[in-house]
């Protein structure tokens, strides 16, 4: 039961080559920058994961996270929201280059298709999209006079995430804002991996403050302070650094 992760190396050791990976985060808040950046030196040493499929809210901002996987051509296709947010300059020059693919998702829309993958709900119906080129070749049909597009869920082979707590059985807790995505894609993965700033013995956590169950989690990594998305990009960070 004990499902603590040594290193962020081992954490990621397993993800193979094609994967889909659900990436945690809204903007920079909730996002696993040290998961993410663990994944790039495991490419670099040794050309492995590539051709991934991502699944995120946006496509990265700067030089870090998922901007940086993305900037190693370790990803072909997103499926996100806002490919284009604060800083999106990566992702921009290389889908107009056409060497990464795109699915564009509404938001809202986005989150139920995750959702509905961790329940087992193989499709549902929206309104959203509907007499737009994002629906397109899906199934339309009325209900209650109102025309609606078929979503199929979204589910993952691994899921990226950042906690706040986490114990040894994989039960998590979430600060602030970053009780977003994460929660969702922890139960879309057929495994799941989060880095918490503090990890804890069972009963470390109150039952009625778990907001992940740990049966949805496979393995928890500690990760004190971690870095923010955005702090790092008023500095012009890059990962991996530049060398002058």
């Amino acid at each position: 039961m004990d499902k603590r992760i040594a290193s962020l190396a081992e954490a990621v050791a397993d993800i193979p080559d094609g994967a889909t990976v659900m990436i945690g985060g809204f903007g920079g808040s909730g996002a696993p920058i040290e998961l993410i950046h663990a994944l790039i030196d495991r490419f670099l040493a040794t050309g492995s994961p590539k051709n991934l499929t991502v699944i995120n809210n946006n496509a990265g901002n700067g030089h870090v996270g998922i901007a940086a996987l993305i900037e190693q051509g370790m990803v072909a296709k997103m499926i996100c929201s806002f490919p284009r947010s604060a800083d999106p300059r990566v992702f921009t020059e290389l889908y107009l280059a056409g060497k990464i693919a795109l699915e564009l998702v509404p938001q809202g829309t986005l989150a139920e298709r995750i959702r509905a993958g961790g329940a087992g709900i193989p499709a549902f119906y929206t309104p959203t999209s509907y007499g737009t080129d994002l629906a397109k070749g899906k199934p339309v049909e009325e209900f209650d006079g109102r025309p609606y597009v078929q979503e199929r869920w979204l589910k993952a082979d691994v899921a990226l995430i950042k906690a706040e707590l986490g114990d040894s059985y994989g039960n998590l807790t979430y600060r602030m804002a970053a009780r977003n995505f994460n929660p969702l894609m922890a139960m879309a993965a057929a495994r799941t991996i989060a880095q918490v700033s503090h990890a804890v013995a069972p009963g470390g956590i109150e039952p009625e403050q778990v907001i992940t169950p740990g049966i949805f989690v496979q393995g928890i990594v500690e990760v004190a302070d971690p870095q923010q998305e955005e702090v790092l990009n008023r500095a012009d960070a890059h990962y991996p650094e530049v060398q002058a």
